[in-house]
């Protein structure tokens, strides 16, 4: 073989060898025993945004305003050839000078070469930047479904914990737990759907549609925060409950009037004073003893840092609440 047919078999084997480095997707650097670059895959110089030309010979860790001096990432480069060591899967998280915040595995291996006495060290870099941010967003949202979770749970429990069962059918305790976890579930997708919600919907929503023809509302428009959402539909569906059990919703003439109005309180608070009248109902008489559904309304009115005043006059009950808002 002449030296120009030599020559030509190695230039071709060295731009085929170029051309499969090249064609790579992940940037790929080639360093000497001196840690100093003598190649560079497309992939790198666009990832970091340098020209051959201006990194060729030059030390890696003098890269980018020494980008990549990281002493551990250093000792372990440094390693790679005196003990055939590997470096796989070193992560380097920064902020680099020309394309920002950004996290790379890096693989650092001895170049193979026939006569397995190679100095050269490949270095390949895998961009794991929105991966980590996916897996961080990932784990964010199982953590907080698991947080919800245990929250509902806990609510779930406290409702089936402190509904009556004495003088009740099985029947008649299904239907009331499942009736108040149905408000729950309902006033969590509310006020899941945004930061503050209107008050005169959540209130018709949480009476619900049995009495909607018989169910009077007048006030100002008025929002609720949505830390408030749940409490106030817990507190209008036992009303709207006790009123379709025992009060003017029982019977066909009898009707329910809210009306509502904010009031300037102590320390620049701004209060919701509303009124729930029943009328034209059966006689009210106070009850024998504090069942749950009363305790439910005082304390989480209590609980929003308001009160509520219970009137069980002859025509019909009146409730007076007031919350913060």
């Amino acid at each position: 073989m002449i030296l120009e047919d030599l020559y030509r078999l190695l230039r071709s084997g060295h731009v085929q060898a170029q051309g499969v480095v090249d064609t790579m997707t992940q940037p790929i650097v080639v360093l000497d025993h001196n840690l100093c670059v003598t190649n560079a895959n497309n992939a790198f110089l666009r990832t970091f945004e340098v020209e051959r030309d201006d990194i060729l010979g030059e030390s890696f860790f003098r890269l980018g305003n020494g980008q990549w001096e990281i002493a551990d990432l250093r000792h372990l480069i440094a390693s790679v050839i005196p003990k055939a060591a590997a470096v796989v899967g070193f992560e380097v998280t920064h902020d680099f000078p020309a394309i920002g915040q950004r996290t790379f595995l890096v693989d650092a291996r001895r170049l193979i070469h026939p006569d397995n006495n190679s100095t050269n060290i490949l270095i390949l870099f895998d961009d794991v930047t929105e991966r980590r941010r996916h897996d961080a967003e990932k784990d964010f949202i199982v953590a907080e479904a698991r947080h919800r979770l245990r929250n509902l749970f806990a609510v779930i429990r406290a409702i089936a914990m402190q509904t009556e069962t004495e003088d009740r059918t099985a029947t008649e305790y299904r239907d009331i737990f499942l009736g108040r976890l149905e408000v729950t579930l309902r006033a969590r997708e509310i006020a899941s759907s945004g930061e503050t919600t209107d008050f005169e919907p959540l209130l018709r929503r949480s009476v619900g549609e049995l009495g909607v023809e018989r169910f009077h509302c007048d006030g100002p428009a008025v929002t609720l925060a949505s830390s408030k959402v749940l409490a106030v539909s817990m507190i209008f569906h036992e009303l709207g409950t006790n009123a379709m059990k025992h009060g003017a919703l029982s019977v066909p003439a009898g009707q329910i009037h809210v009306t509502w109005a904010l009031e300037a309180g102590p320390r620049s608070r701004t209060y919701l004073i509303c009124e729930w009248q029943e009328k034209n109902g059966l006689p009210v008489t106070p009850p024998k003893r504090r069942g749950y559904g009363t305790e439910l309304i005082e304390g989480t009115s209590a609980h929003l840092g308001g009160k509520v005043e219970l009137k069980y006059d002859p025509g019909g009950l009146t409730a007076t609440i007031k919350i913060p808002v």
